[in-house]
């Protein structure tokens, strides 16, 4: 039987109970030592239920219930005539503070969102400030049926819950709802942000653990498993492999990598592995995640670590892809480890790039190699085996002098036709081809297909999986395929808007409890300036993704815009998307241009122009929840955003079936 809970009876049979015997049950079931503090809190939570809930017998209760996506468990939870009531107490507390309400309706909302037994349930979070002022609450409900959070004190629970059961008109003699029995075993598909797996997989979870089970997203495990057994096999029979992980946005390649990244070797502690990125931005964010993360759990179990000592100690985990290829600049020695994750290995430069870089930057007198070359050179220096695993992410090479997939096939077939290389069976996809002949240069090399490389389902946006190929079809100019497609996209809230307030106030209106927003923009959206938008102004992308609601440098404030170089890799629970003309609809086609001075210029390059395609595709894909669209509308006595560079892709988009508000 599974007990996500550490105490759970029903109400009736809690009341009747003795309280050392409910505080017994909680203690047996805490993996580590109660602390004081903990255990009185406890008993206070006791003692208040069994004075409240006599007129509540026969509903059930559940202590401590797991909320396995966010690490943390909810105090108490009610389930009262069908109703689920979450509790979070504040022992002792007179007030009731903004980060504890947001606190309680994270509970409420992420049982929502992933707990079966809750999706169609009403559930109503509750703050209880023990020793708080009566406060007058109003009762709201949204429309997935989450109240907004009602504010109690020690004295005023059981006639919230009479307020709420009258409101539902639920009559008094109703029966005892019959999937109340069943409701805590009922599963649990979580989908965490990246930022969330990185730090589940980093205290040691499994990659099963922390994401969704159901059929259309059960390839995420079974990628790994592909993964690890094409290592294993190296191993064994001393082979060097390459394998292409392929996927659409947001169906967890990043999240694969860090899972295999995260298993230790069979050798036992040295590790053999590391997941290396040349995305800054990512590797910034995440790093900064799990080093926070680090030292509040260093403080929760009294074992405290300095921030610097948990920095240096998280810097293994995730490493900038510049680091190691520098390492493997300075000397011919073979790395120490077996294994290299590439993430989004698809931006890795092509030889112009990489000598320029490594000459004017590194001070090489030369260095006549692509980075995927040199890459694969370096782990070819081992003797016994090696394997590399590139996370390719089609569609997303956004910078110039990113070589794309092709260069990996050139560099195998001029130099390492010995590795065996595996692949997804997806790469003649246009994403990823570049228009070249892959197939060819496939066929030339000891490949093996294996179709479990692919992630085709994408669990970013748990409430929209097809989100990619809506955005696909917008940036083909498709504009019937679209709005064909966003008819299977009813859950996925999505607006457009000429005011940029408008789409401020959609974002505070949307995102709830500690639900993340933000504004993005394209970084050659320069004449958004006078709208306020500066894609020039440099974001502290760590501060932007992790910073909390009061700081003025986080994405809440919605004042600093993120670029697709700041926020690919990453996501948010809700975007404003800034559309300038840098990427404009006329003659039913789009327009793509480059402003420079004080002008626009077509962009003809064929590549910039993938880039700027890309760089859209990026922004529209990075929200897990809802998005809105802001297309200015123009000033026709400025040259440089006259209304018809805006006024067609308004249009276009609306058409693609985005309702406009």
């Amino acid at each position: 039987m599974l007990c996500r809970s550490y105490y759970s009876a029903g109400i009736g049979d809690f009341l009747s109970s003795d309280q050392d015997a409910v505080l017994g049950e909680m203690v047996r079931s805490h993996s580590f030592p109660v602390e004081l503090p903990q255990r009185n809190a406890w008993i206070e939570q006791i003692s208040h239920l069994k004075a409240n809930l006599g007129e509540f017998r026969d509903g059930r209760i559940f202590f401590e219930f797991s909320i396995p996506r966010m690490g943390k468990r909810v105090d108490v939870i009610l389930l009262i005539k069908g109703v689920v009531f979450v509790l979070e107490y504040k022992v002792g507390a007179k007030a009731h503070h903004g980060n504890a309400k947001d606190q309680v309706l994270d509970y409420a909302l992420d049982l929502k969102n992933f707990h079966e037994g809750s999706h169609s349930r009403y559930i109503v979070p509750i703050l209880i400030s023990t020793k708080a002022a009566h406060h007058h609450n109003l009762l709201a409900w949204d429309a997935d049926k989450v109240a907004a959070p009602l504010l109690a004190n020690e004295n005023e629970l059981a006639a919230l819950i009479k307020t709420v059961l009258t409101d539902l008109a639920v009559p008094e003699s109703s029966p005892i709802c019959a999937e109340d029995k069943e409701w805590e075993e009922s599963g649990y598909k979580p989908t965490p942000t990246i930022i969330e797996a990185a730090q589940a997989l980093y205290q040691g979870h499994h990659v099963e653990e922390i994401s969704r089970s159901d059929a259309g997203a059960q390839n995420l495990a079974t990628t790994s498993r592909c993964i690890f057994e094409i290592i294993a096999h190296s191993k064994a029979c001393g082979r060097k492999s390459i394998c292409f992980v392929t996927g659409v946005p947001g169906a967890g390649k990043t999240l694969a990598g860090l899972n295999i990244s995260n298993r230790k070797s069979e050798s036992g502690s040295k590790k053999m592995t590391v997941f290396l990125s040349g995305n800054g931005p990512l590797v910034s964010v995440l790093r900064e995640a799990l080093t926070r993360d680090e030292v509040a759990r260093s403080k929760e179990q009294e074992d405290r670590i300095s921030k610097e000592d948990a920095r240096r100690k998280v810097s293994t985990f995730i490493q900038n892809i510049h680091h190691f290829r520098d390492e493997g600049m300075k000397s011919d020695q073979a790395p120490p480890e077996h294994v290299i994750i590439f993430d989004e290995a698809q931006r890795a430069w092509d030889r112009d790039h990489a000598e320029k870089f490594m000459v004017q930057k590194r001070g090489a007198q030369k260095f006549e190699m692509s980075e995927p070359e040199f890459l694969i050179s370096v782990m070819d220096r081992r003797q016994d085996w090696a394997t590399i695993v590139c996370l390719i992410g089609g569609g997303q090479e956004i910078n110039t002098g990113e070589a794309g997939l092709v260069e990996w096939f050139n560099a195998l077939q001029r130099r390492f036709s010995h590795w065996d290389v595996y692949h997804s069976g997806q790469l003649a996809h246009k994403n990823y081809s570049w228009g070249e002949d892959l197939a060819s240069k496939i066929s030339a090399l000891h490949a093996e297909e294996k179709r479990e490389l692919h992630l085709s389902v994408s669990m970013r946006s748990f409430r929209a999986e097809r989100l990619s190929e809506f955005v696909g079809a917008i940036i083909d100019g498709d504009a019937v395929a679209a709005a064909r497609i966003r008819q299977d996209l009813p859950n996925y809230p999505l607006a457009l808007t000429r005011e940029l307030g408008t789409a401020r106030s959609w974002l505070k209106s949307h995102a709830r409890g500690t639900e993340r927003m933000g504004l993005v923009a394209s970084s050659g959206g320069l004449r958004l300036r006078p709208e306020g938008i500066h894609v020039k102004s440099k974001i502290d992308a760590a501060s932007w993704f992790l910073n909390s609601k009061d700081d003025v440098r986080s994405s809440y404030y919605l004042e600093e815009v993120a670029t697709e170089f700041d926020i690919q890799g990453l996501e948010l629970d809700w975007t404003g998307v800034c559309w300038d003309a840098d990427f404009r609809r006329e003659q039913d086609q789009w327009g793509l241009y480059d402003f420079t001075g004080s002008a626009w210029h077509n962009v003809n390059n064929s590549f910039r122009r993938i880039y700027l395609a890309n760089a859209y595709r990026v922004l529209l894909t990075r929200a897990r929840q809802g998005m809105i669209i802001f297309v200015p509308r123009g000033d026709n006595k400025d040259h440089t955003r006259p209304a018809r560079f805006y006024d067609g892709t308004y249009e276009f988009l609306r058409s693609c079936g985005i309702e406009e508000i």
